[in-house]
């Protein structure tokens, strides 16, 4: 008895719905239905699509919530949470400075090779006479270590 008379309260008030109401109301049901008939076992299995469409239909149709029979409101606002943070990440990914050129960490190393002698600081230095602008942290980077261990600066003491 109880969901006669609710079918006839719902067609009842549905007739002072606009228009634009009523079908989003109508596409609302039907898919849900199409959700049902799909899967078969008692969880139902919702498409990235059938997502798409419940969050489209939040944000436009003001009265989506009474439609919703499949899952949580509250669902579906997560859904689209989830969707804000992800075109979030996805639009913020490359931050940070770019990489140095290959060419320049090239004649970095081939700089130092030539001229054991000098420190990151005469790197910098002949780089920007060459009118390569680089920063001055960066040359030691890509600066070649040298492979031999650093000399002693005291000395041993001598057997006495």
């Amino acid at each position: 008895m109880n969901a006669a008379l609710a079918s006839i309260v719902s067609a009842s008030t549905s007739s002072f719905q606009s228009r634009l109401a009523l079908q989003a109301e109508i596409l609302a049901l039907r898919h849900q239905l199409n959700v049902l008939h799909r899967s078969a076992d008692a969880r139902r299995q919702l498409r990235i699509s059938d997502r798409v469409l419940w969050v489209w239909l939040s944000r436009l149709w003001p009265n989506w919530r009474s439609a919703l029979l499949i899952v949580k409101p509250e669902t579906v606002i997560h859904w689209y949470r989830q969707g804000f943070r992800f075109y979030w990440r996805w639009k913020s990914r490359h931050v940070g400075r770019p990489d140095t050129a290959r060419e320049i960490r090239e004649l970095i190393r081939k700089m130092r090779l030539s001229n054991p002698t000098w420190g990151a600081l005469r790197v910098h230095g002949e780089l920007l006479k060459q009118g390569i602008d680089v920063s001055q942290s960066m040359v030691p980077k890509h600066m070649l270590r040298s492979r031999k261990p650093p000399c002693q600066s005291w000395r041993a003491p001598s057997s006495l």
